[in-house]
């Protein structure tokens, strides 16, 4: 089992970075190697939401399936993988802070087969790239002119929804 974690504040209010970071169709824009990312369940979200997300790691392409599993809203997100070759579950959480919004996740991963021989290498390399993302995130979000027309929150419609 590979556990990683990160911790970061981004100056922006936490209902704006919770709505953004639990829309996982924004993971392309500020995850490295994430190709796309794809609801399969109609909005909005809940534990039992689904999406499908695409990514490269280690040089291949790797589909997964996801579910939430738990849901505070505006607080925290936690979601596994139902099928893939790297099982994984994460958590997200958004706090209030005196800067704007203390956004932590903790990344768990099934390192099985070839991955467990490499478990120590294969920590480290996802603890850097699980920081550099998280840099991303802020920098993306902390760049926006008025980040409360940043258009990238909180989805309300599914697939097949009205508008």
């Amino acid at each position: 089992m590979i556990e990683v974690q990160v911790e970061i504040v981004i100056e922006r209010n936490s209902p704006l970075v919770f709505d953004f970071l639990s829309n996982f169709e924004n993971n392309p824009r500020w995850q490295s190697g994430m190709q796309e990312c794809r609801f399969t369940s109609p909005g909005p979200l809940r534990v039992g939401s689904t999406y499908v997300q695409t990514a490269r790691f280690l040089g291949r392409t790797i589909e997964s399936n996801f579910e939430v599993i738990a849901l505070e809203p505006g607080r925290m997100v936690k979601a596994t993988s139902r099928s893939g070759t790297f099982p994984i579950t994460f958590t997200r959480r958004v706090q209030p802070d005196e800067r704007g919004a203390r956004v932590s996740a903790i990344i768990e991963g099934d390192a099985s087969g070839i991955f467990n021989l490499a478990q120590p290498l294969l920590k480290r390399m996802v603890q850097r790239s699980v920081e550099s993302d998280y840099a991303r995130l802020k920098a993306l979000l902390e760049s926006q002119a008025d980040p409360a027309d940043t258009g990238l929150g909180q989805r309300d419609q599914g697939p097949g929804d009205p508008e």
